[in-house]
């Protein structure tokens, strides 16, 4: 490997990040959480880490453990997908291309001894998308054990995201995403990336946080993962990110309306369709039912 990913100023602002993202494809933000809220985390999801069965292929790895609905099995999971500067970061290099962003995961992976390397490979490919036209997806990954460059850390291919990934991979090699527990890496949806080989004798877990443009499907099924009786405990912010609103024109509705209405009292009463549209569509919609009622 060419290096290790090196931890730049903590004092940036969510722009700053978000041109070092465009850049390079990849950015570590360290110190962003306190220690203790990994470790908490840790903490709660230590059952299913020993229960969950390894994966089955040879792209999740049948010496890694991953499993998702993290923010119904630890409280503390929300401080990692609700965090204000990585959804500023997110929020503003996603927003030109949708009405609201959405989360397409927060998954936990624990990657053991004697682990290969995972297959390179780059996340925005679960869409049949064309390269380089714009990003459809920004990842989080935090470390819930210290990622080191034998114990499997991320590896980073900086520079071959956007238009390069329409051409070929790239030549040099990665760089390890080394870090602690509270830092996280923020990379593209269209930058080349894979698990490093853990060579250690312990288990590197993390957490993925994935954040997507609002009217994709998400790689996590949101609502079957957090049913309106289990978002009803969520902030609205929260439950917004999570599915339970509506992206414009009318997607992702329930009867014609805002799903977030599923998480009020009145879920069985006969409710009917609103719009729910763009400027430039109820423009379109209101000249045109202006001028049927005119006789136009």
């Amino acid at each position: 490997m060419s290096g290790f990913a090196v931890p730049a100023r903590p004092d940036k602002d969510a722009e700053a990040w978000r041109t070092q993202l465009l850049r390079d494809g990849y950015c570590i933000i360290p110190a962003l959480l306190p220690f203790e809220t990994l470790a908490r985390l840790d903490e709660d999801l230590a059952p299913a880490f020993a229960a969950t069965p390894f994966g089955r292929g040879g792209f999740y790895g049948e010496t890694t453990r991953r499993f998702g609905r993290l923010l119904a099995r630890s409280q503390h999971a929300e401080a990692l997908v609700m965090h204000p500067l990585v959804r500023e970061v997110v929020e503003g290099l996603l927003a030109p291309w949708c009405d609201t962003i959405q989360l397409n995961v927060a998954q936990a992976i624990a990657v053991h001894p004697g682990a290969p390397q995972q297959v390179p490979h780059r996340d925005q490919d679960m869409w049949r998308v064309e390269p380089g036209a714009t990003e459809y997806l920004v990842n989080v990954i935090w470390p819930l054990t210290p990622f080191e460059a034998d114990n499997g850390a991320t590896l980073i291919w900086p520079r071959s995201h956007g238009g390069y990934a329409a051409s070929h991979d790239p030549e040099e090699a990665p760089c390890a995403a080394v870090m602690a527990p509270g830092s996280a890496l923020l990379f593209l949806g269209s930058t080349l990336h894979g698990a490093g080989p853990n060579r250690s004798d312990a288990v590197r877990r993390g957490v993925v946080v994935g954040y997507a443009l609002g009217w994709l499907k998400p790689y996590e099924n949101q609502w079957l993962a957090y049913p309106p009786a289990v978002a009803r405990s969520f902030t609205p912010e929260l439950a917004a990110l999570v599915g339970y609103r509506q992206h414009r024109p009318n997607l992702g509705n329930y009867e014609g309306q805002c799903p977030s209405i599923l998480l009020g009292d009145d879920i069985d009463a006969a409710i009917g369709a609103v719009d729910a549209l763009r400027p430039d569509q109820a423009e379109m919609v209101a000249a045109y039912v202006a001028g049927q009622r005119s006789g136009g």
